[in-house]
């Protein structure tokens, strides 16, 4: 599974690093982007969707 934020949907809530830092980190302004290049371990699979499911401007897209 690989994860993505999309820049211009996300508004810095921080919601998906707040529920999953092992997966989203934030940046200087408090934008939430993906732990390294977005490929994920299949341990990491939950918490990507539950960072996902927080996100109240559906900017999180995870692809098989």
């Amino acid at each position: 599974m690989k994860v993505t934020i999309d820049p211009t949907r996300c508004v810095g809530h921080g919601l998906c690093y707040m529920n999953a830092p092992s997966v989203y980190v934030d940046d200087d302004q408090g934008y939430g982007h993906p732990v390294g290049d977005g490929t994920l371990a299949p341990e990491q699979h939950a918490d990507a969707e539950l960072g996902a499911a927080n996100c109240p401007e559906r900017a999180i897209t995870l692809t098989p």
